[in-house]
């Protein structure tokens, strides 16, 4: 049986969702934080130290202005709303990516909710923002260079906006679409990856838990036999 240490998630399809029952795609990006807090409380029921999850990459600034707006307010309310009750449930909550074309106001938000939360240890809960995997594996080189710091694979991997957190064990992403996106690139090398149909919001703790017990299962090489 595979220990699972941390699990990642491309979050996909809200928008889709929102379409498919003949509402907006923002009603998607709403009905998906519930989906977001289901996961969020099952994965510490099951005893699993580290959830990073895909919330908005480098890419999405392409998206129409309305939604990147909507999707950030909804984000500043989450974070007003839910902040002491991650704080009780033992979530320290850690932003990775470039934070700094966010507004005033929500780099204040982040900042406080990290401070917060910084020395609770049930769920250490990644929520990647302004994130994409080349940008990052780009800026660590660069930070390494500058710094004369030796490029290895020991360097760059400590130096990664992970830093803090083991490579993922397994990834899963919905919304049927299989691809990884530019998401955790270098730290996914040996991860298992499990592509799901169901658009996030329909994502259920039944199916998470059926994919932690299938990875459970699966024989795990390394690159041995």
């Amino acid at each position: 049986m595979n220990p699972i240490k941390h699990v990642a998630i491309i979050m996909d399809g809200n928008g889709r969702w929102g379409i498919k029952h003949k509402k907006s795609r923002n009603l998607g990006h709403k009905q998906g934080l519930l989906a977001v807090e289901n996961i969020v409380k099952q994965t510490i029921k099951k005893k699993i130290k580290f959830l990073t999850l895909f919330t908005f990459s480098t890419e999405n600034w392409k998206r129409p202005k309305k939604e990147i707006y909507f999707l950030f307010n909804l984000l500043e309310n989450f974070l007003t709303k839910k902040t002491d009750e991650l704080n009780n449930q033992g979530v320290k909550l850690m932003i990775i990516g470039d934070k700094k074309p966010f507004s005033r106001k929500l780099s204040k938000m982040l900042f406080n909710t990290e401070k917060l939360t910084f020395k609770n240890k049930k769920l250490h809960l990644n929520l990647a923002l302004n994130y994409g995997s080349k940008d990052e594996i780009i800026n660590t080189i660069n930070f390494l260079v500058k710094n004369n710091i030796p490029i290895n694979e020991y360097t760059l991997q400590k130096n990664l906006y992970t830093k803090d957190s083991p490579n993922p064990d397994l990834l899963i992403r919905t919304g049927n679409t299989n691809r990884l996106s530019n998401f955790l690139l270098w730290q996914s090398a040996y991860t298992e990856i499990f592509f799901v149909k169901k658009l996030w919001p329909d994502f259920t703790p039944k199916d998470y838990n059926n994919i932690l017990t299938k990875f459970k299962r699966t024989k795990r090489n390394f690159g041995k036999i």
